[in-house]
């Protein structure tokens, strides 16, 4: 198993050397079962891992969603990326504390999030959400700094459609420290490109990563039930000529995977 610092190492590389798919697992049965396939990493889904313990998206507490993170991280082998939502704080001193027991999770990335937990107000105001963006990096940097951080505008999926205001808060992150960018959800190829590193994905649709390498992209996060990721794995093997990923059943997989993990377990006893 690589250590934290090996993941976040990989994930580093990962992103300097181009366009990559990275899907999100729900609980460690899906990881294993993702990370099977073929993905160079994960990301965790706050509304998936919200689902599985019957709460909507924004509900987990805190300390929950840390332990999902440690339990995702030290059940696979490749870099996680950890879904952070707002960093479970307003201010930006609480941005930094949550931050920093996120780092210690054993993740290779995290991101945080510029919406609010309000309806009314459902962006943080520009000032506040740079902020909190720089207390992040700040205790990132602290941490040993090798954790890729990225940085959220929610605008598109919290209705506040501003491409303009999407972009100077994108920007503005960047020059904060952000590593990668994440512009939720916005789909237009055109307006994407002025989103930044890492536009978002349409919920439960993979993306173009030919399109996206196109546009000078890095990493998207996607959402989709386990039939989509095994089918662009599939894809994926197909372009190499290996016409075998077809033939394999979802629950042979897993039992498959869940026996050489064991195996694996076992052999690093003695």
């Amino acid at each position: 198993m690589p250590t934290p610092a090996e993941k976040r190492a990989t994930f580093h590389k990962l992103h300097a050397q181009g366009c990559f798919v990275i899907p999100n697992p729900w609980d460690v049965g899906s990881a294993r079962y993702l990370q099977g396939l073929g993905f160079k990493a994960l990301a965790t889904t706050s509304s998936g891992f919200a689902f599985t313990q019957g709460l909507p998206d924004g509900a987990v507490p805190r300390a929950t969603m840390l332990a999902h993170f440690r339990e995702i991280a030290a059940a696979t082998d490749v870099p996680v990326n950890a879904d952070f939502e707002g960093g479970f704080a307003d201010a930006p001193e609480g941005v930094a504390e949550s931050v920093k027991l996120c780092v210690e999770t054993g993740v290779a990335g995290l991101s945080i999030e510029d919406s609010t937990p309000d309806p009314a107000i459902p962006l943080y105001d520009f000032d506040l959400a740079l902020a909190r963006v720089r207390a992040a990096r700040a205790a990132i940097d602290r941490a040993g700094g090798d954790v890729v951080f990225t940085a959220r505008s929610e605008g598109f999926i919290r209705g506040r459609p501003d491409l303009d205001e999407t972009v100077r808060r994108l920007k503005a992150f960047a020059a904060a420290g952000a590593d990668c960018l994440y512009g939720a959800r916005h789909q237009d190829a055109r307006t994407d490109r002025g989103g930044g590193e890492g536009g978002g994905a349409e919920a439960g649709e993979f993306p173009d990563v030919e399109r996206n390498r196109a546009h000078g992209e890095r990493s998207r996060l996607a959402r989709g039930a386990p039939h989509q990721p095994r089918r662009h794995a599939r894809a994926r093997r197909l372009d190499r000529g290996d016409p075998r990923g077809a033939r394999h059943r979802h629950g042979r997989q897993v039992r498959q995977l869940g026996r050489l993990h064991r195996q694996r377990r076992t052999q690093r006893l003695f």
